[in-house]
């Protein structure tokens, strides 16, 4: 029975025939996406790819580069005790600086809404962002300056503590040698002899300058006690012009007002007194003889020169405080633009049902601003994590370790000294994994928050 279907070879397609152009436009449409990717892929590999493949091939070889030591350098990372600080410290600014700049960004943010001069306020604060972080670290390396003449925090420092503590009259002053007072620099001194009623002890000192002399000095007193108390003078032991004698009392020389004299008797202080003006000084209602004088170390207390904000314990969260400063405008703005979309109806609903304040922004501004206030935090983690330029340029040099972050110790290694970077590329691959979560991360939430 022959077969009923017959098979059809397909026809070849004759030469000449024009192509489709739908398929040539498309062949176009990929080569002009081609030009105009292919410089940016090539910037992106030569400036990131190719840094990143070369430090982690790097990272396996040692300082020199000539001997392959695989994970060595890595372990090194966690056996330098200067590394491990770096990496507390980092952990340090990880914790607190994107917690505290979220927080403040969120209450700054909510309260700019609640003031007529909100633009204002909103442009002074986000104005620091436009200072570069070398000229906002030489901002706060003088503001953290030890000497209050310079460092204006101190400066203040200083002037809230005076007022509730009275500075020592005579920080410079230092005994007359030879002139029975024992004690070292900075007191207490101790008179070497015992007194009795009517007894005059001369207590004479130098080190004042002119300058420094209480106004209210009076010419010292030269006479001695009234018969039946005890007492005696102190004075700048230093005549106008270098005359005089010394450990006598010479026309022309100022008594110390105001300092602090104790009566010892068997090593306790039995009474107190101030000396006069003229730096006069009297004991009343004290019986017998055989009494020492002690001028106590209170009176030559050196002056308080406020806070080391940049010493060992406070270099690091001085310098976040820096950080804040620079970055606390970028937050509010950010969280301002995420209030500005929520509900209002939400908000006048809450006032409606009698929610406080304080409630609608706990239980509603705070929920509704979750993405963003993520968003937020998890950029600001990304930018601490390689934090440089603040911390290389506040801490001074003999805190330096104290103050390392990841960043810094990682040029250290490798440029600032180390010499050694095969241990300071792996400290680059260390610090880009701990950023490459954050920030795949955030880019999830950015697609997610655009789809």
């Amino acid at each position: 029975m022959a077969d009923t279907h017959t098979t059809r070879a397909a026809a070849p397609p004759r030469r000449g025939a024009p192509a489709d152009p739908r398929r040539g436009a498309r062949r176009r449409k990929r080569l002009l996406a081609v030009a105009f990717v292919l410089p940016a892929l090539l910037l992106l590999g030569a400036l990131v790819v190719y840094p990143v493949v070369f430090s982690v091939g790097r990272s396996l070889f040692d300082a020199s580069g000539d001997r392959f030591v695989g994970a060595g350098n890595y372990a090194e990372i966690f056996r330098d005790p200067a590394t491990l600080k770096a990496i507390r410290n980092s952990t340090i600014w990880v914790v607190v600086a994107p917690t505290l700049l979220t927080g403040l960004g969120l209450v700054l943010a909510v309260l700019t809404e609640k003031v007529r001069w909100a633009t204002a306020f909103k442009l002074v604060l986000f104005l620091p962002m436009a200072v570069s972080f070398l000229a906002a670290g030489i901002i706060f390396r003088l503001a953290y300056e030890q000497d209050p003449d310079r460092g204006v925090l101190n400066a203040v420092v200083t002037e809230v503590h005076d007022v509730f503590e009275d500075p020592a009259a005579y920080p410079t002053a230092r005994a007359r040698e030879g002139q029975g007072l024992t004690g070292g620099a900075g007191g207490p001194y101790t008179t070497g002899t015992a007194y009795g009623p009517g007894e005059a002890a001369a207590l004479g000192f130098v080190g004042i300058a002119p300058e420094d002399m209480p106004g209210g000095a009076a010419d010292a007193a030269g006479e001695p006690p009234p018969a039946g108390e005890l007492g005696g003078v102190v004075w700048l032991d230093f005549a106008p012009g270098g005359k005089g004698t010394p450990g006598e009392v010479d026309p022309g020389e100022k008594g110390l007002p105001g300092m602090t004299v104790e009566a010892v008797r068997d090593g306790k202080a039995v009474a107190t007194a101030t000396t006069a003006a003229d730096g006069s000084f009297r004991f009343t209602g004290l019986d017998g003889d055989g009494y020492t004088y002690r001028l106590p170390a209170a009176n030559f207390a050196a002056p308080y020169e406020g806070v080391s904000w940049l010493g060992p314990a406070l270099v690091t969260p001085a310098i976040i405080g820096a950080y804040l400063w620079v970055w606390t405008g970028f937050a509010m703005v950010l969280i301002g633009a995420g209030l500005a979309s929520i509900p209002r109806d939400a908000l006048e609903a809450a006032r409606m049902d009698g929610a406080s304040e304080g409630q609608i922004f706990r239980r509603i501004t705070v929920p509704l601003l979750a993405p963003v206030l993520t968003v937020v935090f998890v950029t600001l983690v990304i930018n601490v994590m390689k934090v440089f330029d603040l911390v290389w340029i506040i801490a001074p040099g003999p805190v330096q370790e104290e103050a390392d972050v990841l960043a810094t110790r990682m040029w250290l290694v490798s440029f600032g000294g180390g010499n050694d970077q095969g241990l300071g590329s792996a400290l680059a691959v260390l610090l880009l994994l701990l950023v490459v979560p954050a920030m795949i991360f955030n880019i999830r939430r950015f697609r997610r928050s655009g789809a």
